[in-house]
């Protein structure tokens, strides 16, 4: 993974746990993963979660839990399928390697 070229993956909760201390895009939330799965966030103070759909950026500190760096609103209308099918195939072996080497 190449996070000094500002490149990190997009996870799901089931995926998690593989990222602990590593980048991935204050008060806790929890919030529903692409996969169904739940998440807690260390959110920044005054974050501006507006949107149903956010992007969570930041450090994950352990199988559940994210430390935000940023958070990007979606909006309200997002296939969130679509979301995790697209995760699912980044973490594809075969494709992995290829865009985080």
């Amino acid at each position: 993974m190449d996070t000094e070229k500002g490149i990190s993956p997009r996870v799901n909760s089931a995926r998690l746990a593989n990222f602990v201390g590593q980048e991935i895009d204050g008060s806790r939330v929890t919030v529903e993963a692409s996969d169904g799965g739940q998440v807690n966030v260390q959110a920044l103070p005054n974050t501006d979660i507006s949107e149903t759909y956010i992007e969570v950026v930041g450090r994950v500190q352990d199988a559940s839990t994210i430390q935000m760096h940023a958070c990007i609103n979606l909006g309200a209308n997002l296939d969130m399928k679509l979301v995790n099918d697209t995760i699912e195939l980044i973490h594809d072996p075969r494709f992995y390697s290829k865009i985080f080497s």
